[in-house]
């Protein structure tokens, strides 16, 4: 299976659907499954923004906590599955509430908008990637992986292959 390792703490806003645009500086022509890792390490930056209170907020707002590893962000672990529908390239100019210049995404510029702080959880400047993804499944526990760059291939033991459906599916409107 395909997989994509994201830094924390945005690996974990995936699992558990409070992101569905995962934002790339580079696109794929890939589409279908896909598994969400976290990274091992965690940037300055990244520790930072698990503090904000856009961030705080999606996690707690989602119900997450019932998870026994959370609030506790993985790391070096597979944590979600999900299918990558569609990957676009921001082109067109906008600018978001902040005043700021943003790119728009065609067809799913309304999931920057019906979703409260998916533009926030992103970044959205014109010439990145819109990663689309639907379908997300968030793993009971996270399987121990190391990650890669780019796209890679993970391999899940015998064991783990086993789909998550015990956990429920996090894909929320």
């Amino acid at each position: 299976m395909k997989c994509l390792t994201l830094t924390e703490p945005w690996a974990l806003l995936v699992a558990i659907g409070a992101k569905r645009i995962e934002t790339r500086s580079w696109g794929t022509s890939y589409r279908g499954p896909l598994a969400i890792h976290a990274a091992k390490g965690l940037t300055k930056w990244a520790k930072q923004f698990m503090m904000e209170p856009v961030c705080c907020k999606a996690v707690a707002s989602l119900g997450f906590m019932a998870r026994a590893w959370c609030p506790a962000y993985p790391l070096g672990a597979v944590i979600a599955t999900c299918k990558l529908i569609d990957c676009v390239q921001m082109r067109e100019l906008s600018y978001g509430l902040d005043g700021q210049p943003v790119g728009i995404i065609g067809q799913y510029t309304n999931m920057l908008t019906d979703r409260p702080n998916e533009r926030e959880l992103g970044e959205y400047s014109v010439g990145r990637y819109a990663w689309i993804l639907s379908g997300v499944q968030c793993f009971e526990k996270p399987i121990p992986a190391t990650g890669a760059l780019g796209l890679w291939e993970w391999k899940p033991a015998a064991e783990q292959q086993a789909p998550p459906s015990a956990c429920e599916s996090v894909e929320r409107k």
